[in-house]
């Protein structure tokens, strides 16, 4: 029995294109502080997982809910391009 085997990951494993571009590092790089407000809200509830939160960890989990809802905020103005901190 003969297998039929592709070497289309042999061929494509190296090519340019599967390399992020620089415009996609850009945005990447403009979500970090999100995305690292998200992984400390997730470690904030990690903690709590297996005991009842006590006054600590309340405002460790409070803290972090802000922070993910400020660089939120802030990525969305930056999305619609607006200004942070001032009326309009």
């Amino acid at each position: 029995m003969d297998h039929i085997v592709t070497v289309q990951d042999a061929v494509t494993a190296f090519a340019d294109w599967l390399e992020p571009t620089a415009a996609e590092l850009d945005a990447v790089e403009v979500e970090m502080p999100a995305i690292l407000a998200d992984v400390d809200l997730l470690d904030a509830q990690i903690l709590t997982l297996d005991r009842v939160p006590n006054e600590l960890d309340t405002a460790r989990l409070r803290r972090a809910q802000r922070r993910v809802l400020r660089e939120r905020a802030a990525l969305a103005n930056v999305a619609f391009g607006r200004q942070s901190g001032g009326a309009a």
